[in-house]
């Protein structure tokens, strides 16, 4: 079966540079890669055909000759995946961080002796009214500590570290995978490159060991719910030498049965009598540091909405600076009024020319 044309493989045109080959190849190969798509048997061959269209193709001596010659490279002929990188032309620059996660390895790139620490998160809840002021949590969090028996190293008193057996010191070892081989990072050294002659009885080896950090960390006032903080070095210790890792806080802000927050300002409704909605007066409104009265003028309809300044919580880290208080107005109608509210009603009823039921009370 003759070959397809290369460029027609990556559905590129011979104008295309070699970034647009590039990514339209990563497409594919992950589009067709047998761990993908195992028992695939044309899958698998679209891979090798992709492959090896863009072993020519990112090869500008090669390209050079596949333009003026085609499949014959002016006799040379494709001969297979030798000087491309493992047979994918530098294959963990084409696939970046994907290539760890997809082929279970590290694209060849070995990992350095001086490893950052792991980072942490510890969420914490924060009541609305807490948010005003902020708060400070003590924390507790388990972590990996640099061990004090052998200051990280990983091995005894006395004894020493000697190059892996294994990968030959390189940290990582080659593994072929059907037509093709890959680098992987070596299992025995960890990278490393070298081999503990005789391991830290505490840490066995490790060169940390687990313990747990009392922290005290202060909530900032007017956080956001969803807001994460860092704080720095205060993740797990790092290997070899290598920098701590950060401690993230997520903080979340427990839902108010009596009051809404949208941004600086607090949302709430009131339910106000009925009188004093027609003739006007003061009511007391609930806030998130007690309570406060509120004037409302004669004629208040239910649904107006009232504000109550500098109620509201304030901006981040800035106490002083709060928003406002929206207060909605509903009227409070009385389910069995009184004798005398009845007899009161029914008159000013009469006054206004309403008509109202007989026996039953205007309500």
């Amino acid at each position: 079966m003759a070959k397809r044309d290369y460029y027609e493989v990556l559905g590129v045109t011979k104008a295309s540079d070699s970034e647009t080959i590039k990514k339209s190849y990563r497409k594919l190969a992950l589009q067709h890669h047998p761990d993908r798509n195992p028992g695939n048997h044309a899958a698998e061959e679209k891979f090798k055909e992709a492959a090896e269209a863009y072993a020519v193709l990112s090869d500008p001596d090669k390209r050079a000759r596949y333009d003026q010659y085609g499949h014959s490279l002016g006799g040379q002929g494709f001969s297979g995946f030798e000087g491309f990188e493992d047979a994918f032309g530098g294959f963990s620059d084409i696939f970046g961080d994907l290539f760890e996660g997809f082929f279970g390895g590290d694209g060849g790139r070995r990992r350095g002796r001086g490893q950052r620490g792991a980072d942490l998160e510890y969420t914490v809840e924060l009541e609305l009214a807490e948010v005003l002021t902020g708060k400070t949590f003590d924390l507790e969090i388990p972590r990996k500590e640099t061990c004090i028996e052998c200051q990280g190293t990983g091995a005894e008193k006395g004894s020493r570290k000697t190059t892996c057996s294994d990968c030959g010191g390189r940290g990582e070892v080659r593994v072929s995978q059907g037509f093709f081989t890959i680098r992987r990072t070596c299992p025995r050294c960890h990278g490393e490159g070298e081999s503990i002659e005789k391991p830290c009885q505490t840490c066995r080896g490790e060169g940390r060991v687990r313990k747990t950090r009392k922290l005290q960390v202060k909530i900032p006032a007017g956080i956001e719910h969803g807001s994460k903080l860092r704080v720095t070095g205060e993740g797990e210790a790092g290997q070899g030498g290598g920098s701590r890792g950060d401690l993230y806080i997520p903080v979340l802000i427990k839902k108010n049965k009596t009051f809404e927050r949208q941004g600086h300002d607090i949302y709430c409704e009131v339910l106000i009598p009925y009188t004093v909605a027609v003739l006007g007066g003061e009511v007391e409104v609930p806030t998130l540091t007690g309570k406060t009265r509120l004037e409302v003028s004669s004629g208040t309809p239910a649904g107006k909405v009232l504000k109550i300044k500098g109620e509201g919580v304030p901006a981040f880290g800035m106490e002083e600076r709060r928003g406002d208080q929206y207060v909605k107005v509903d009227i409070e109608i009385p389910t069995k009024p009184s004798k005398i509210e009845r007899e009161l009603l029914e008159k000013l009823a009469a006054e206004r020319k309403e008509k109202i039921s007989g026996k039953k009370s205007f309500f």
